[in-house]
């Protein structure tokens, strides 16, 4: 085994980050030192102050983990609970994104973009077998697909949705000049939009030389052969760039169509 990896086998998971007040306290800290910097700089759009959604954010994201935490052991020994998790995650995902890209009715076609990739790639992965239909396997994987489905949809909505509010002339114009709606729009948002690939393309491009992502290093945790996490890992950031691909297609469609839209600035 290469001697980068024995370090990290050498130590347990609980010498890694211990689960004790130590952690506690820097989790707060450092929780406090990120709102206080969003709210020093002001950083907020007309939709929320992020000062304020990080507080709340990280809030959440300690009751929703205990809650998974406690859960989770009896999910993974069930099969239906173990789908209706999923399916959560799924709900959970699209609501998500659909509030984040629009504040009005539209929002529910947010389940669309998040589950045209997600969805389809996590059933492939499990009708050909190479993820079983048990919790330690299935979970990850889905969480990680649909929240890649997620990331897409609210960078590519928004970022739709934006740019059509700034061009709003430009897309006027281009109707004057024969354009269909759809294609007036269309030819304004898509460059925008497909924007929302850039991390997901600077994430597959630098890895291992930049970062070494969780289930890399989680598998190297693990016990797992350097080759077996580096299999892993690419596997997941490929599945990722064909979900997020997909995503951003299928959202700026959406917007192009007119079936998500934003309220008009009072």
């Amino acid at each position: 085994m290469p001697a980068l990896a024995s370090p990290l086998l050498a130590s347990s998971s609980s010498e890694l980050l211990p689960v004790d007040r130590t952690l506690g306290i820097v989790l707060v800290v450092l929780l406090v030192v990120a709102a206080g910097v969003a709210a020093y700089a002001r950083l907020a759009d007309p939709q929320e102050n992020y000062a304020r959604g990080i507080v709340l954010a990280g809030v959440r994201a300690t009751v929703q983990l205990a809650v998974v935490s406690l859960l989770i052991g009896w999910v993974v020994k069930h099969q239906a609970a173990l789908l209706g998790f999923v399916a959560l995650m799924y709900a959970v995902a699209a609501r998500t994104a659909g509030r984040r890209v629009t504040r009005n009715r539209t929002w529910w076609w947010a389940f669309v973009p998040v589950g045209a990739g997600s969805l389809p790639v996590v059933a492939a992965l499990v009708v050909t077998g190479l993820v079983p239909v048990n919790g330690t396997a299935l979970i990850p994987v889905a969480g990680i697909l649909i929240g890649g489905g997620l990331t897409s949809t609210v960078l590519g909505g928004r970022r739709a949705l934006e740019e059509l509010s700034g061009r709003a002339g430009e897309v006027e114009a281009a109707m004057a000049l024969g354009f269909s709606d759809r294609d007036a729009r269309m030819e304004i948002a898509r460059p925008a939009a497909a924007g929302a690939l850039v991390p997901a393309l600077d994430q597959t491009r630098t890895v291992g030389l930049v970062t070494l992502p969780g289930a890399f290093v989680g598998l190297l945790l693990g016990g797992a052969s350097p080759v077996t996490a580096g299999a892993v890992q690419l596997f997941v950031l490929i599945a990722l760039l064909a979900v997020q691909a997909i995503g951003v297609t299928v959202v700026l469609e959406l917007v192009a169509r007119g079936r998500i839209t934003r309220p008009p600035a009072s």
